[in-house]
């Protein structure tokens, strides 16, 4: 089914140059100070683009941007001396929770076994966890990360830290890696959300602002905050910042955006957590952004800006304006002012896009679509080459992420050798397609002297008939020469799938197994888990036509996945059979020490694939359970 993008009527450049001109008159050319904000939770290991890219447009138009990265100052805050003395400070206000609950009611028992941990949470303890997380930060920022020992030792010693941290919070979870910190609420609804914001035993964000943000926001004094949401979970931690600079800073315009958002457009205007924000940017951002800062800076209101949700007397009003970027018109990312010294790395990795929406745009699970107003666009390969080297030289980096959703063959063609040309001297990594026109020799030559290291791609079966009925357009053939190819070449490959798709059997799931392991020579990594019935794919659209039937709770307003049942093939519990077998069963060769993408790409860049048999994990030497396939980052 191919992505369709009528989602309202499109702006014309004249309509949005009008606006623009409009503001600026009545704001007498006064420029806005602004901050964007890319909230937790993710992984410190790079920037997220979403704000660099917004910076670019803001800076180019002369308007000041402070760029505020909370998640990895969070991070930085918890593996810290200051924050693990206030853990310590805490433990007694625990003890004493449980214990007015213990003369109310029996204890739980894992009530009982938190009172036990949080007593042997003794000064001495926590000496001894400030000297480790402090050394676990030195290992993460320096040569010592590709010792495979200190590293498993550092991301060992996060995990134990933030197992403490949950302690003072409980019954709220902070975990990391992987990232499955859990405040005990529901994100998928408002009501839930808005509790969790206001429940001060929980959430570690309300001290995460008072700590990190409210001191930031009071020095820059922005007149405008954006916040970067792109995964559901972060809704939790946005909506406490939202909320408290609400509070706090009743005059400060605050909008919202992201993958997240644009998901939601149609639920957020009738949410009461709209009442803790002023705006919010669906699709894409940049001209949409530009205009509302500016209107905002005018005092005019939002009528006429694309792209927007925003809230004034009236109500909420849902702009019916949408727009598209030219991407030849954007500038590069603007990464100034964050501190690239401070992400959990050695080496700077820097995010680039060179396109916007999926090429092929057909697969029925997928809704990457959804994110957008127009179709597939990418620049020009001389603007591509062009950018990396402005930010190879700009930045003294050598190592990029292209977060492309799915690198077009192409332009992938031309990558490879306009770097090899331009003998640019990078490490690169990114997300692909299995494709029948990439299975040329040379190809792979060119892939390698560009420094392709690791690759990411979109395997999902090993079974020709659900192949087709995902409509992936590929077959076993292309994927097995594919893997062949990327291997000879010296590329790691990270094979991504999925079990339970509607229709599928259990002997086809099956079949995704055997390929796997019989090609397993060829497959250096695994990311495995199950279908999702996520409410903008072409599956559930139309799910009379795969024999699906969705249940959707009216409670549930902020759900993004539903429960599903199917008239054929695996159920939820069935395809979560299989991929606890398969979890149990797999080659151990797929089991790594270290599990975190950014850290494989940096090693394999950096040794080599083929010198990398110690990051095969060993339980007998770890001392530990092999980490979970479903665990792992992709």
């Amino acid at each position: 089914m191919r992505v369709q993008y009528s989602k309202g009527a499109h702006a014309s450049e004249e309509l949005i140059q009008l606006h623009r001109r409009t503001s600026e008159q009545a704001a007498g050319g006064r420029k806005v100070k602004v901050m964007l904000i890319f909230p937790p939770d993710w992984y410190p290991s790079e920037p997220y683009l979403s704000l660099p890219t917004l910076t670019a447009v803001l800076r180019a138009a002369g308007h000041t941007v402070i760029q505020k990265d909370v998640n990895l100052e969070m991070y930085d805050w918890y593996f810290s001396e200051d924050f693990l003395k206030r853990v310590l400070k805490k433990v007694p206000q625990q003890l004493d929770r449980l214990r007015k609950l213990a003369n109310k009611r029996d204890l739980e028992e894992w009530e009982q076994d938190l009172r036990v941990a949080l007593c042997d949470l003794t000064r001495e303890r926590m000496a001894e966890l400030i000297k480790k997380a402090e050394e676990a930060k030195r290992i993460v920022r320096s040569q010592d990360f590709y010792a495979i020992d200190k590293i498993e030792w550092a991301i060992n010693t996060f995990r134990e830290i933030t197992s403490v941290i949950s302690l003072v919070y409980a019954p709220a979870r902070i975990c990391m890696p992987p990232m499955e910190t859990d405040l005990s609420y529901k994100v998928f609804m408002s009501s839930e959300v808005m509790d969790a914001v206001q429940d001060t035993q929980v959430n570690v964000y309300r001290d995460v602002f008072e700590h990190v943000l409210k001191p930031a926001i009071e020095a820059e004094k922005p007149e405008v905050i954006g916040i970067s949401i792109v995964l559901q979970q972060q809704l939790l931690s946005s909506m406490t910042f939202c909320a408290m600079i609400k509070q706090r800073f009743p005059n400060i315009h605050i909008t919202i955006g992201g993958n997240t958002v644009t998901r939601l457009r149609d639920v957020l205007p009738n949410s009461p957590l709209f009442a803790w924000f002023d705006s919010a940017v669906f699709y894409e951002g940049e001209t949409a952004f530009l205009q509302l800062v500016e209107a905002v800076g005018a005092g005019r209101t939002l009528d006429g800006v694309p792209n927007v949700l925003y809230r004034d007397g009236a109500g909420v009003h849902t702009s019916s304006l949408t727009y598209s970027e030219d991407m030849s018109t954007l500038p590069p990312p603007d990464f100034e002012g964050l501190p690239l010294d401070k992400y959990f790395l050695p080496d700077t990795i820097l995010p680039y896009l060179a396109t916007r929406g999926c090429y092929w745009g057909r697969c029925e699970f997928c809704d990457h679509g959804e994110g957008y107003t127009a179709g597939y666009r990418s620049k020009k390969i001389h603007e591509v080459l062009d950018e990396i080297q402005y930010l190879r030289d700009k930045y003294g980096v050598r190592h990029f992420h292209f977060t492309d959703e799915s690198y077009p063959p192409a332009l992938f063609r031309k990558l490879c050798r306009g770097l090899v040309e331009r003998k640019m001297d990078i490490a690169w990594t990114t997300h692909m397609r299995y494709e029948k026109s990439l299975l040329d020799e040379p190809v792979w030559e060119d892939a390698k002297r560009s420094g392709c290291k690791y690759l990411h791609v979109g395997y999902e079966s090993g079974n020709e008939r659900v192949l087709k009925l995902m409509d992936k357009a590929t077959t076993t053939d292309v994927i097995k020469r594919s893997l062949e190819l990327s291997h000879r070449a010296g590329i790691w490959n990270h094979a991504m799938g999925f079990f339970g798709f509607p229709g599928e059997t259990r002997e086809e799931a099956l079949d995704s197994v055997r390929f796997l392991a019989e090609n397993q020579e060829l497959v250096n990594s695994v990311g495995f888990g199950t279908f999702d019935l996520s409410r903008h794919t072409p599956v559930a659209k139309n799910p009379d036509k795969w024999g699906v039937t969705p249940y959707i709770n009216p409670a549930w307003d902020l759900a993004l996945d539903y429960y599903y049942t199917v008239k054929q093939g695996l159920s939820i519990e069935d395809a979560e059979r299989v991929f606890e077998e398969f979890e149990q069963h797999h080659p151990p060769v797929w089991d790594l020490r270290i599990f975190i993408r950014e850290y494989i790409f940096l090693y394999v860049a950096r040794f080599g694939k083929e010198k990398l048999p110690p990051l095969q994990f060993s339980a007998a030497k770890a001392g530990t359970d092999a980490p979970s396939l479903e665990a792992k980052v992709c």
